[in-house]
C-alpha cells in the first residue's frame, strides 16, 4: 500500500471497495473507508478494524463527487458483468479527485475465451461456485480503463490469470456505455469545461442536447447517465484527452482512438455509431467524407457522421442539427 498512500490526494480518504474482512484496510493510514455489498463481511471487518464501513454496491457508490483521494479495487469489479463494468468504473471516476491513484486487480481470460479483445462472463469453480466472474484480455483491460478515464501507470502479474494495475483518475469524461444501446454518440474529445462538469457538450451555446431532444433521441437535457439507461444512447469520445480546443490534438491521436472505438463497437454492438464532428472522421478514416451515412462501418455497425454541434460552427444551423439527429434516430430503429 506504500504507493497508494504516498499518492493520496489532499489527505482525502482512500476507499477499499469490496473490502471483505478488511485485509487491505489494516495497512492503510486514516482516513480510510471500507465498502462491501455483504453485511456479513462488514461484520467481520468491524470486529477487526476501527474504520468507517459502508454497505453498498460498487456499481452505485454512495460518495460525493471528488470526495475520495484514492481507492483499492481488488477484484471487486470481477463480480460485475463485463458489459456493466464501464458504468461501474465511470461511477468510481466521479467519486475520485483528479489524479487520485487506484490499485485495481482484474481476472484475466488467459485462454482467450472472450469474444474479441474485450470482456466475457463465466461462473466460478472456487469456494463459492456459481459466482459471476468477468474476465478480460490485457488489451481489453487497457481499453476499458482508458474509456473510463483512468491512466495506467504500471501493471504486474500477481499470479497466472490475475493482473494488478496501478492507475490514476484523469481529468476527462468517462464513457457512459453498456449493453443494448440504440446509438453510440462519439465526440471528438472532451473540453476542459466538460471534463470538470462531468457532462459532454455541456456549454449553453452547444446545440447537441437541445437538438437531440427535439429529434427524440434523448429525453432529458445534459443527462448522459439517463440517456444511456432511459433512451439507450451511449456516449464516448474519439480521443479521451481533454483540451481547450479540438485543434490541440495530433492526427495520430484520432487514428489511435478510432481503434479503441472500433473494438468498443464490436463488443457492445450499438444500433448505429454517430460521430459528432466531421474533422475526426476525416483525419482518421476519409479526408473527403461528407456528413451522412458512411460507406465504412465499424465493428459491423453502421456509421453516421454529422457536423460539430458547437455554437462556433455557424455553417450548421439548429434545424440542420435536428435533421441529422432525426436521421440517426431513424437508422437506430433498424436495430
Amino acid at each position: 500500500m506504500t504507493w497508494l498512500e504516498a499518492m493520496r490526494i489532499d489527505d482525502l480518504p482512500i476507499a477499499d471497495l469490496g473490502c471483505g474482512p478488511g485485509w487491505h484496510l489494516e495497512p492503510l493510514r486514516a482516513p480510510a473507508i471500507g465498502l462491501d455489498a455483504a453485511a456479513a463481511m462488514l461484520q467481520i471487518a468491524r470486529e477487526r478494524i476501527n474504520a468507517p464501513l459502508v454497505q453498498a454496491s460498487v456499481s452505485a457508490l454512495p460518495f460525493a463527487v471528488g470526495s475520495l483521494g484514492g481507492a483499492v479495487a481488488s477484484r471487486v469489479h470481477t463480480h460485475v458483468r463485463a458489459v456493466d463494468n464501464p458504468m461501474a468504473l465511470a461511477d468510481l471516476h466521479r467519486c475520485l479527485s483528479t489524479n487520485a491513484p487506484v490499485l485495481f486487480e482484474f481476472v484475466l481470460d488467459a485462454e482467450g475465451h472472450g469474444r474479441g479483445p474485450w470482456g466475457t462472463d463465466g461462473r466460478s469453480t472456487d469456494l463459492f461456485p456459481g459466482r459471476l466472474i468477468s474476465r478480460w484480455t490485457d488489451p481489453g483491460l487497457l481499453d476499458l480503463l482508458e474509456g473510463a478515464g483512468f491512466g495506467v501507470e504500471s501493471t504486474d502479474t500477481l499470479r497466472p490469470g490475475l493482473r494488478e494495475i496501478r492507475a490514476r483518475r484523469r481529468s476527462t469524461l468517462p464513457d457512459t456505455v453498456g449493453a443494448d444501446m440504440n446509438v453510440l454518440m462519439c465526440g471528438l474529445n472532451p473540453s476542459i469545461h466538460a471534463a470538470e462538469a462531468g457532462v459532454g457538450f455541456v456549454t449553453g451555446s452547444n446545440r447537441f442536447w437541445s437538438a437531440a431532444m427535439a429529434a427524440g433521441v434523448v429525453s432529458v437535457d445534459r443527462d448522459p447517465h439517463g440517456a444511456l439507461h432511459r433512451d439507450g444512447v451511449g456516449m464516448t469520445d474519439l480521443v479521451k484527452r481533454a483540451t481547450r480546443r479540438a485543434d490541440e490534438l495530433a492526427d495520430d491521436e484520432y487514428r489511435t482512438g478510432l481503434g479503441r472505438i472500433e473494438r468498443l463497437v464490436a463488443w457492445l454492438q450499438p444500433g448505429v455509431v454517430c460521430f459528432v464532428g466531421l474533422s475526426g472522421w476525416r483525419i482518421a478514416v476519409d479526408r473527403r467524407a461528407k456528413a451522412g451515412l458512411q460507406p465504412r462501418s465499424l465493428g459491423g455497425r453502421p456509421v453516421y457522421v454529422m457536423p460539430s454541434t458547437s455554437g462556433l460552427n455557424a455553417h450548421c444551423r439548429l434545424p440542420d442539427v435536428i435533421a441529422h439527429f432525426t436521421e440517426v434516430r431513424r437508422l437506430s430503429a433498424r436495430r
